[in-house]
């Protein structure tokens, strides 16, 4: 295995990955009202692989996309399209913060997955860090979650099992990278994910498109989330999954709460309850120990 590199070489791209992710609630939620879950998603990977692929071709990495096309176009539809519909959909009935913070779930999913596809066992504080990571998420969904439609027609509970699914997701994907795509330039699985997410949703975003046409913060929104929450993004995640490797690069989904929290509370109006806050911080716990980060700072 590759070792990670200085932590001063990396420490960088991962706060400003968190930063820009935690944007992407915020933006979602935006999107969604107008567009729908659906088109929005479907916007989104559209713009990000219209961003992403010129850089590609410029950079000459044409040949490498296309070597590798079926995969990194499949790896696609579970990092981004199924991903992203699900948390659009779940931004329409609950907050940024929950969201987010239900995202930061993802290494606890990506830990099992690597344990049961990759044979990477966790040991010790790894299995007693899932054990108290899973808890915190099965307590805030089960405060949060519930199945009574509001007046809108949509529930929480829904909205809390497509975040759930979306992390799952999240953790196939990543598990997918390091077994079949590892070595490839982030460029490269970055926008042939975009591209595989845009063919994946695109019959269903032209159906589903709305019959009025959406404002211009929406569209606004839209536009930030496929250039810098997914374009941008994109090549900093893939890059950090090749330098530290996917458990690590996961981690990011527990500091991004932090900003999407402060993004919500500053520019949407949201509040955080304290039991919120509770439930984060065993997440975070729970992750930090699976994820070995204990290890890392010791290294």
């Amino acid at each position: 295995m590759k070792p990670a590199r200085p932590t001063r070489s990396w420490l960088g791209q991962f706060i400003a990955l968190a930063a820009i992710w935690g944007s992407s609630f915020m933006f979602m939620r935006i999107g969604a009202h107008e567009f729908g879950a659906l088109p929005a998603a479907g916007l989104r990977v559209t713009i990000a692989a219209l961003f992403l692929l010129p850089l590609l071709l410029a950079r000459g990495l044409g040949p490498q996309l296309a070597q590798h096309w079926k995969k990194v176009l499949f790896v696609g539809v579970f990092n981004s399209a199924i991903p992203f519909v699900c948390f659009t959909f779940a931004l329409l009935s609950i907050s940024t913060g929950l969201s987010a913070i239900l995202n930061a779930g993802v290494p606890l999913f990506g830990a099992l997955v690597a344990w049961v596809w990759l044979k990477d066992r966790p040991h010790g504080l790894r299995v007693l860090g899932l054990l108290i990571g899973f808890a915190g998420v099965a307590l805030l969904a089960w405060d949060k979650a519930s199945f009574k439609p509001d007046a809108s027609g949509l529930s929480s509970g829904w909205a809390v099992l497509a975040c759930l699914l979306a992390c799952l997701c999240y953790a196939l994907a990543a598990s997918y990278t390091k077994r079949y795509l590892g070595g490839l330039p982030a460029l490269v699985t970055a926008t042939g994910s975009q591209l595989g997410a845009t063919l994946s949703l695109a019959l269903p975003t032209l159906w589903l498109w709305p019959q009025q046409n959406p404002g211009t913060g929406a569209w606004l929104a839209l536009l930030a989330l496929g250039v810098l929450c997914t374009g941008v993004a994109y090549i900093l995640y893939f890059w950090l999954i090749e330098t530290i490797g996917p458990a690590r690069a996961l981690t990011v989904t527990f500091v991004l709460p932090v900003f999407a929290v402060v993004y919500g509370l500053l520019f949407l109006g949201e509040t955080v309850s304290l039991w919120m806050l509770l439930c984060a911080a065993i997440i975070i716990c729970g992750t930090a120990l699976s994820a070995d980060l204990i290890k890392l700072r010791r290294g």
